[in-house]
């Protein structure tokens, strides 16, 4: 391809995720290079990353921390696998430094590919975990409208986003959405199904793909009470909303929750590498690991991975020296502030945020009726002006890296603005 071509591909034989190939087929968008908050195409052109990637670019592009660690672990110890008795160095570091870092006691770590990954290894964990507390019946998994949880089979069978869960079948039998507003809705989910049938309830801090829907407050809070009360495992998918996303190392503790297992992945290596996995309160690991215990026959190939092991503790030392979980926290209300200046765009029904360096725009209602392809040609339009977003439904969404500064963010706004006025002209 020259130099001069257009960032537009003329063709590409990638199969792209959550994408309509007939429309991307001929112009599928070159990412060529990325430096701090910004990518480039092809042609040089300059775009701020204000969605750091798919959310977890926390540490901003192009770390050369996160090379030379992936390079010297590579050097040492390229690959090996972590079943049965075999371990590794990094993997057995970063496995005590998150469990040290986790907001639950005696936390344990196991180690997946991605946050589907984990979304799957947690609901096959708490449902052999009642098994091994001899109440087998205890099945049903709980989860909450407009919920996203990876597009694996448990991910997709218990989504709250019904687009996703259409045409694929019942991928996992035993699943109830709850509402994501109203924590009573959950206690009257679990008496009508019965307590003793319910394994484990999943709850995003954040909603993220569902629409960027932060909690209402004392939300979490409830239904953390209400699972403890009828002793259902609570597990916090922290896939989106760790690693500084909300200001802390977990979602979970900007809400004093203690939950028995969390799912994470994205601001782990801060996508530099894939990693995910599950943290397991030492109470939900006991009946696996007393003597006498049964195995937990499940894993990923690469669970454990050294060198993936290494860029994810390349990242937790620049999340840590940077202050970036401080940064997080200083820059939400700016973020918010600029969505929320939107509001008075023609386009813009309602921005949300303020719980984290993370928020949308919803699009007006009455636009996308009459338009229903409203959200995609904007976030292509707001590209076109240097920013890129990411569509979400009837919203745009942003989640920038943790590096960004107050101009940038300021260039966030004018971006979307100056997409939208193009839009609608």
């Amino acid at each position: 391809m020259s130099a001069s071509a257009s960032p537009e591909t003329t063709s590409t034989r990638l199969w792209h995720p959550f994408a309509n190939m007939a429309d991307v087929k001929n112009r599928a968008f070159l990412v060529d290079r990325a430096e701090g908050v910004w990518v480039y195409d092809q042609d040089g052109r300059q775009y701020l990353d204000a969605t750091a990637s798919l959310w977890y670019v926390n540490i901003g592009h192009g770390r050369r921390e996160i090379a030379d660690a992936v390079a010297a672990q590579m050097s040492r110890l390229d690959a090996f696998n972590v079943f049965n008795d075999y371990t590794n160095r990094p993997a057995e570091e970063l496995a005590a430094r998150l469990a040290a870092l986790a907001p639950m006691d005696d936390a344990r770590v196991f180690f997946t590919s991605g946050g589907a990954d984990s979304i799957e290894t947690a609901a096959k964990l708490a449902r052999l975990y009642w098994v091994n507390r001899g109440q087998p019946q205890r099945t049903h998994l709980l989860s909450r409208g407009q919920a996203y949880h990876g597009t694996h089979g448990v991910g997709t069978g218990i989504a709250g986003i019904q687009a996703n869960r259409d045409g694929f079948g019942e991928m996992v039998a035993d699943t109830t959405r709850v509402s994501n507003e109203d924590p009573e809705d959950l206690r009257d989910t679990i008496e009508r199904l019965g307590a003793d049938r319910v394994a484990a309830f999943f709850a995003e801090p954040v909603i993220g793909a569902g629409g960027l829907i932060p909690p209402k407050p004392g939300y979490l809070e409830a239904v953390a009470k209400i699972c403890r009360e009828y002793d259902v495992l609570f597990v916090a998918d922290e896939v989106i909303c760790g690693f500084g996303r909300l200001g802390h190392w977990f979602g979970s503790q900007r809400f004093d929750l203690r939950p028995d297992l969390i799912t994470f992945a994205k601001g782990v290596t801060s996508g530099y590498l894939p990693l995910g996995g599950v943290i397991a309160a030492g109470a939900v690991a006991e009946p696996f690991w007393a003597d006498g215990g049964r195995p937990f026959r499940h894993g990923p190939t690469y669970s454990g991975h050294p060198t993936v092991a290494a860029a994810a503790l390349a990242n937790l030392d620049i999340l840590e020296r940077e202050n970036l979980l401080g940064r997080s926290r200083e820059l939400e209300q700016p973020l918010f502030d600029v969505l929320r200046s939107l509001t008075d765009h023609p386009a813009v029904s309602e921005a949300r945020g303020g719980v984290g360096l993370l928020g949308a725009v919803e699009l007006d209602a009455g636009l996308l009726a009459e338009d229903p392809g409203l959200v995609l040609r904007a976030h292509q339009a707001i590209r076109t002006a240097g920013v890129i977003t990411r569509p979400l439904g009837s919203a745009l969404a942003v989640s920038p890296p943790l590096t960004i500064t107050t101009e940038q963010i300021d260039l966030i706004g004018q971006g979307i603005r100056a997409g939208l006025d193009a839009t609608l002209s």
